[in-house]
């Protein structure tokens, strides 16, 4: 069975690997925009876009899209455009519960199913002195390229607890995507036997 990841994110391939998932990738061409207000809706729907796009370019193979956003007291935070937002970003996350929300779509070409849904991850951030911001904007080499930060860079040292899944701070909640995949007739398993079989 073919997998096809619609994104060119490295942390999403790196957690598709690390369970040995054989997989190809083709990036989404959409722009990313929606109207949709909710931040549930709002991945879903972009994972949604992503994946049919995907539908287009490719003839067979299982479409495996997510969006991933932070949200905090109802404001969705993306990825930031400059310095100056990073910064109020982080002033916003400190001493804070923030919650990382992934949607995903999961397109089944052959058959035409189509399944999105989201995860939800919540996670607590201590206090942040003005000199701590300083320097994770000085040192985090992703902050134009995460939604919010990225837990698995310099904010980890910002994080006190998580509760949920750690892998849908990353962008992709692994535990969530193979029970869906589970649901339409397919199993782990599937994945990986593809790699044996080229």
């Amino acid at each position: 069975m073919k997998l096809i990841l619609a994104s060119n994110s490295l942390t999403r391939k790196q957690i598709l690997k690390s369970v040995d998932f054989n997989f190809e990738t083709v990036p989404s061409r959409i722009e990313e925009v929606s109207v949709k207000e909710d931040p549930r809706e709002y991945c879903m729907d972009l994972s949604f876009q992503k994946a049919k796009s995907v539908g287009n370019l490719i003839k067979e193979g299982i479409i495996l899209s997510a969006d991933s956003v932070i949200t905090i007291n109802g404001k969705i935070l993306e990825k930031p455009k400059n310095l100056s937002e990073a910064r109020e970003m982080m002033e916003l996350l400190s001493g804070e519960k923030n919650t990382a929300i992934t949607g995903v779509t999961l397109f089944d070409k052959s058959t035409g199913k189509i399944r999105s849904f989201y995860e939800e991850t919540e996670v607590f951030f201590k206090s942040l002195s003005s000199e701590e911001i300083d320097w994770y904007l000085e040192n985090e080499e992703h902050i134009f390229d995460r939604a919010g930060y990225s837990i698995a860079g310099k904010a980890s040292l910002f994080v006190s607890r998580i509760e949920g899944d750690y892998n849908n701070i990353l962008g992709l909640p692994l535990n969530k995507v193979t029970t869906e995949l589970t649901k339409m007739g397919f199993s782990v398993q599937d994945f990986r036997q593809a790699e044996k079989e080229d």
